[in-house]
């Protein structure tokens, strides 16, 4: 009879865990202990805020083989030079490993050698435009460094535009290399060349063209798959960087020396999309509940604010504003700053992102510059970064 009452109670006991609520922490802990993947370093990055949904060992430097050509293809697109025609150079010429097939002294439009540096992974194309835009290859390489460190990579040091593994100091992390994404996913033309599955490029030398099938095997394995570039070396092994949008959700994987980087990817994408929603959070426009007389429907935010959660998040958002005490000459207009305080939105006890907040304005006569909106969110970031 004892033994059947110990029997009942170990069946309610168990009966009892599955069925009781577990904390929002203990739930996301769970779901993170969970994900595992191939690669020794890994990230996935929520692209409209940066937020790391994803991360394995993500800040530690490696070898990153051909991923390196994207920082070559977004220096190449912003150079405003895509329509010129580039010389291909006997040094060009002769870089060993993946190529094009280019021929000393053949000319080709800088746009076509973008399209086959990201599609085929050409080091003869790295190298032709590194020396058109950069005037040098050893000149485009410090191009390279500074917008290393315009974007906030602080782990990242290159010594070439292709990746090949001829110096030590070349290197970066995944947190670095989905920064770098990031960053080169915003410009409509890099984004349009990353997720190409086919280009065609015209041959001056032969009857017929080129033709280049994009390398990126995620285009076709992964129905959201929107573009990426992938990487090998012996010493770097396996590396990959895609990105992929399901609804208004865009998401950055990169994977570091991984042996099945393509399940790794699908399956980082196919976690985010369960379990995180973009939420928009603040709305641009008239900062409600506001009970100060002065500011009292006269204040406004000019940006809305969005961030990836998780149902369970959500309920730990709040918004703490906080407003200048107004002052005794602000009864005339002209002396009220444009910027009388901020909004700082709140996930528990994090700040996750801020709001200017404008007096007098309306939202569709002023908005913030896309480099003060890259800024904001670079530092918002770096301070994300110290929380981990």
């Amino acid at each position: 009879m004892r033994v059947k009452k110990i029997a009942i109670m170990i069946l309610f006991f168990l009966l009892f865990s599955i069925f009781i609520p577990h904390s929002s922490s203990a739930k996301m802990d769970s779901t993170e202990n969970s994900m595992t993947v191939s690669a020794e370093s890994a990230v996935l990055m929520e692209q409209e805020s940066g937020r790391v949904l994803f991360e394995k060992n993500a800040h530690e430097k490696k070898r990153i083989a051909s991923i390196t050509k994207i920082m070559t293809a977004i220096l190449a697109v912003e150079s405003g030079k895509l329509n010129e025609m580039v010389t291909v150079s006997g040094r060009a010429f002769g870089t060993e490993g993946s190529s094009l097939y280019l021929k000393q002294g053949q000319k080709m439009k800088l746009k076509d050698l973008v399209y086959g540096l990201m599609l085929r992974s050409g080091n003869d194309a790295a190298v032709a435009i590194a020396e058109h835009v950069g005037g040098s290859l050893e000149g485009f390489v410090l191009l390279m460094n500074q917008k290393a460190q315009e974007i906030g990579m602080t782990n990242t040091s290159f010594t070439n535009p292709h990746g090949l593994d001829n110096t030590p100091n070349h290197y970066s992390t995944a947190y670095d290399m989905a920064l770098l994404t990031r960053y080169a996913m915003n410009n409509a033309t890099y984004a349009e060349i990353a997720g190409t599955k086919n280009h065609k490029a015209s041959n001056p030398n032969e009857a017929w063209d080129y033709s280049w099938n994009n390398k990126n095997k995620m285009l076709k394995l992964y129905e959201y798959s929107t573009g990426g570039k992938t990487g090998f070396t012996k010493l770097a092994r396996r590396t990959l960087v895609s990105t992929a949008t399901k609804d208004d959700l865009s998401l950055i994987a990169v994977t570091l020396n991984a042996g099945d980087d393509w399940n790794d990817h699908m399956s980082l994408f196919d976690y985010g999309f369960k379990d995180y929603d973009l939420t928009e959070i603040m709305k641009a426009g008239k900062v409600k509940k506001i009970k100060n007389s002065f500011y009292k429907n006269k204040v406004v935010i000019l940006e809305p604010f969005q961030y990836p959660l998780t149902n369970e998040e959500k309920d730990q958002l709040h918004i703490e504003i906080k407003l200048i005490k107004p002052k005794d000459d602000w009864s005339r207009k002209e002396n009220v700053p444009t910027t009388v305080g901020k909004a700082y939105i709140m996930l528990g006890d994090d700040v996750i992102g801020t709001r200017n907040i404008h007096y007098g304005l309306d939202v569709k006569t002023k908005r913030t510059s896309f480099l003060e909106s890259w800024t904001n969110t670079f530092l918002m970031i770096l301070g994300l970064k110290e929380h981990g």
